[in-house]
């Protein structure tokens, strides 16, 4: 877990929770088909752009967890499934 919040402090001098808008854009960038899987994951679960910041920055602080350099599909995907498990516990 520190050697995640360390990459997160030299990558963007704070942690992935506090990055603005303009700042996912720069540290939380996809693969053209992890945009289009992302699309489609928000359109089909009818997400907001905020929901879509949101999982972008999870998916950011697992690939950080994995210590890897960019997010990849596995890291977007764990994203994804916890946003869909906040769902449907708040559904109940």
């Amino acid at each position: 877990m520190c050697a995640a919040r360390e990459i997160q402090q030299l990558r963007q001098q704070k942690p992935n929770y506090a990055l603005a808008a303009s700042q996912i854009k720069t540290y939380c960038g996809l693969s053209k088909d992890d945009e289009e899987l992302l699309g489609m994951v928000l359109e089909k679960f009818k997400l907001s752009a905020r929901a879509r910041h949101r999982i972008l920055k999870v998916a950011r602080t697992i690939a950080d967890l994995d210590q890897a350099e960019n997010i990849e599909t596995a890291h977007l995907s764990e994203a994804v499934s916890y946003r869909a498990m906040d769902r449907l516990l708040a559904a109940q």
